[in-house]
């Protein structure tokens, strides 16, 4: 496990000295979840925090499984989709020393993932409870700030956005937004016709993930 700390270390350090821009993945999982929905959501993202909070990341983000060790390039992996998701046994322990090594996973449930992802995360850290973040954790300050906790972006079922996670050593590495639709409001606006007050508030909350993932 040290040496996978060093080595996702000096990745880092050397594409910060070279200039070279950051990139961010989508997760490609099995299952039959759609794990390439909402395909516009991640490059608005990228340009909204490259514009407004001095981010250096490649436009187009890239694709990556979770059994690949091209994981380790990426300091946050994005996860989304509507449906079922396995991982098997090898893609577990990439996962599992992607994150403890130090990257970052967001899961967006875009409704109807909820029931699946969470058994899979169990997989992942068998030994630790996914909990409910608290409303002052950074994640909702550090770039914008959100004292309710996570924004609503699309009503589904009359139920509060909750975001929860996983922690290591008091370090958030997972997170799963849960009742938002934070990638729903990333995606161009003539695709769901959201009011941009709306649309702001979800890139808003994404850059405040993209900045904590980047510096934690």
């Amino acid at each position: 496990m040290k040496t996978l700390n060093v080595f996702f270390l000096l990745v880092f350090l050397i594409l910060a000295s070279s200039g070279k821009a950051q990139e961010i993945a989508v997760l490609k999982y099995n299952g039959g979840g759609d794990w390439y929905s909402n395909p516009t959501a991640l490059p608005n993202l990228i340009s909204f925090c490259n514009q407004n909070i001095q981010t250096n990341i490649a436009a187009k983000p890239q694709t990556v499984e979770p059994g690949s060790t091209d994981i380790f390039q990426f300091p946050l992996v994005h996860m989304t989709g509507h449906g079922n998701v396995i991982f098997n046994d090898d893609e577990v322990e990439n996962l599992r020393n992607y994150l403890l090594s130090g990257g970052f996973i967001h899961i967006d449930d875009n409704y109807g993932m909820n029931e699946y992802i969470r058994k899979e995360i169990k997989k992942l850290f068998p030994e630790k409870e996914l909990t409910e973040i608290p409303k002052n954790h950074p994640i909702f300050s550090i770039a914008y700030d959100f004292p309710n906790g996570l924004p609503k972006i699309h009503e589904h079922d009359a139920l509060p956005p909750q975001a929860f996670g996983i922690f290591d050593n008091n370090r958030l590495l997972l997170l799963f937004t849960l009742e938002s639709d934070l990638g729903d409001g990333w995606e161009s606006p003539e695709v769901h016709n959201d009011p941009e007050e709306v649309r702001q508030k979800a890139l808003k909350m994404g850059a405040n993930i993209v900045k904590y993932a980047f510096e934690n």
